[in-house]
């Protein structure tokens, strides 16, 4: 055996010295772990949860547009992509300062249209999302027309507004409460976190399979 496959599996072995147990999976029919945690600490355990996993959470207020400016103008990003017809559109639109340092893209076309500079020129997305979970630090995204998923997957960075009422505590208390049992979304996105992903060295690197940032704005008035 080579010096370096011997290094590679020591660092695995001292990584994991002892077997891991099994978690318990519950039998079908079971009752769902369920969380007594009010509003405050749902936010502040998503919070936690995203940042470990090197996610960015910054407060807003009704002037979010100003806010995500002045984010993306400090990492030097002259672009941002954008849903016109999605939730926020209209009020991105609106509050924007000043289109000509950070220019709006809209995605409008079919991505057939426009492949080139959506994967080559385009260096953030901005995107609106359906809740949150408190439990693993998620965002729950339903991609559609208005916001297709290569909006949220294709950038470098992908920027979300979050209304910190939409979040739950686990997965299972938000489909319970949407009602999903009945009509599940066709395209559901949870993400957690930048992309990441590591070799056999155990090297993690971000933005590997999609967005090395994310940045979450949690709209706390208004």
């Amino acid at each position: 055996m080579s010096d370096s496959k011997r290094r590679i599996l020591g660092r695995l072995r001292s990584a994991n010295p002892a077997p891991q147990p099994l978690p318990e999976i519950p039998s079908v029919g079971a009752p769902v772990r369920a969380f007594d945690w009010g509003s405050e600490e749902r936010l502040g355990r998503f919070v936690q949860a995203l940042e470990a996993v090197r996610g960015e959470v910054h407060r807003v207020g009704n002037d979010w547009p100003n806010a995500l400016f002045a984010l993306l103008r400090d990492r030097g990003v002259r672009g941002l992509l954008y849903g016109p017809g999605g939730p926020h559109g209209t009020a991105l639109e609106q509050g924007w300062p000043d289109p000509s340092a950070i220019e709006l893209i809209p995605y409008e076309a079919p991505v057939e249209a426009w492949r080139d500079t959506l994967f080559d020129r385009v260096p953030a997305g901005f995107s609106s999302c359906r809740a949150a979970i408190a439990e693993t630090g998620s965002l729950v995204l339903w991609p559609d027309s208005d916001e297709p998923r290569l909006l949220s997957l294709v950038p470098p960075i992908h920027a979300v507004l979050l209304d910190p009422r939409t979040i739950r505590s686990t997965l299972a208390e938000l489909m319970a409460d949407e009602g999903w049992e009945g009509g599940m979304p066709t395209n559901a996105l949870l993400i957690t976190g930048p992309s990441k992903s590591a070799d056999i060295e155990q090297t993690l690197t971000y933005g590997v399979h999609g967005p090395e940032s994310l940045i979450v704005l949690v709209r706390t008035d208004g």
